[in-house]
């Protein structure tokens, strides 16, 4: 082998010096973009709350988004799929109007009352606006890639104010199984500058008041580990239900426009007969799982609104339904495991999430990062147990595998073949 011409360390420096400028570049665009839709977003959420009647306009709002994406969205109508394809195999720059279509698309979707959430949103607007840099700095394919994932860390971690998770969200996301490290210091300092451009701009994120933690015991462990599988098989089936409802819609509706009208003529008239609990981002029943007890069935209320809103076409997010659901379903088997039930709730938030998503270790540390590293541990096991329970499904179609989960031992495999 040839010896280098200088000491590795400072042939390394212009690497370091190129993605830091470039990191930072997507961290500016994506935490401004996240701040302008988390605002538009709040205000969004408050005038339906004091105008409630606007969401028998729902239909008429499905239709609408369905009908512009139709028109002049077609090509970046897969959203987060797009991107994760893009990164796996890299083709065309993703178009400019992907950005400004889905934040339109997602407030109006909140505004009338749609059950979607947020993350899909930043993220896209992220990979978006990052992926615009890379003619003006000439990027190859594997240099595009980077980029790409550097945008969706930034989009992640400026949405829900959690940098280290959506730097490890960015590396996790596109392969089961395996992470990217090629990109780990651009994702890195991407998430943490995106942060920080967000609460620069004002943007305040929720607190969730985890109380006490119950002491590490065998007891506990297996607790937790128990409550992890369900939110595994939860997550499991949220992914599953959302994909066969649109699969459903596509092929019986065969214009577009009129499935998320459709949709929204179901969630208009459930919200009629149920209220309006289950409907936009859920933060202030999040909130209440966390400080007592809640319905038991609300975990199934927000399950069946989300299916509908997103499985029907409405533009957003997972993530957000997601912590929902694991909140209220944590919060629901506190008792049954004999376990703090704020705790539990925020195990639920962050495992459920974990299963459906298939990213044990963003959402381990988002857990440590929201609700502080005393919950870690049981986060990690929770986390992982619903990884593993979850099957090779999840939210994002484009999501590969990269590595199974578990293998079958020979004799099965040997049966399996017979």
């Amino acid at each position: 082998m040839k010896p280098a011409r200088y000491p590795e360390p400072i042939a390394m420096l212009p690497y370091i010096g190129k993605w830091t400028f470039i990191a930072c570049l997507i961290a500016a665009l994506a935490g401004t973009a996240s701040a302008l839709f988390l605002f538009a977003l709040d205000y969004a959420t408050n005038w339906r709350e004091a105008h409630r009647w606007i969401i028998w306009l729902l239909p008429l709002a499905g239709f609408a988004v369905g009908w512009v994406y139709l028109k002049i969205g077609r090509s970046v109508e897969a959203g987060n799929n797009l991107l994760i394809d893009e990164i796996h195999d890299p083709r065309n720059v993703i178009p400019l109007r992907m950005a400004p279509l889905v934040l339109i698309g997602t407030v109006v979707s909140h505004l009338f009352g749609a059950s979607v959430g947020r993350e899909g949103t930043a993220v896209q607007m992220g990979g978006t606006l990052a992926d615009q840099l890379t003619h003006i700095f000439h990027l190859r394919h594997a240099e595009r890639r980077i980029l790409l994932m550097a945008g969706i860390s930034a989009g992640f971690a400026s949405v829900f104010g959690t940098p280290l998770a959506g730097a490890i969200f960015g590396l996790e996301v596109l392969a089961i199984g395996r992470l990217r490290y090629d990109a780990i210091f651009p994702c890195m300092l991407a998430a943490i500058a995106a942060d920080q451009v967000g609460m620069a701009w004002g943007v305040h994120h929720t607190h969730y008041a985890i109380g006490a933690i119950a002491p590490i015991a065998i007891w506990s462990v297996a607790a937790v580990m128990a409550a992890g599988v369900l939110f595994g098989l939860v997550g499991m089936a949220l992914a599953t239900a959302t994909h066969a409802a649109s699969g459903c819609m596509k092929r019986y509706i065969p214009y577009a426009p009129l499935r998320p009208m459709l949709g929204g003529v179901a969630v208009a008239l459930a919200v009629w007969w149920l209220g309006t609990r289950y409907i936009g981002l859920g933060i202030p029943v999040i909130v209440e799982s966390f400080a007592q007890p809640v319905a038991p069935w609300d975990f199934l209320g927000k399950f069946a609104f989300t299916v509908a809103s997103l499985g029907s076409g409405f533009k957003g997010g997972e993530v957000t339904p997601l912590f929902y659901i694991g909140a209220t379903l944590g919060n629901a088997l506190a008792p049954l495991l004999h376990l703090p039930f704020a705790m539990l709730a925020g195990i639920g938030f962050v495992a459920v999430f974990a299963g459906a998503a298939n990213t044990p270790l963003a959402s381990t540390i988002m857990a440590i990062e929201l609700f502080g590293p005393q919950i870690g541990p049981y986060a990690a096991l929770a986390c992982v147990a619903a990884y593993l329970c979850s099957g090779h499904c999840g939210i994002y179609r484009s999501q590969r595998v990269g590595l199974l989960k578990h293998r079958l031992p020979p004799v099965a495999r040997d049966r399996g073949n017979d």
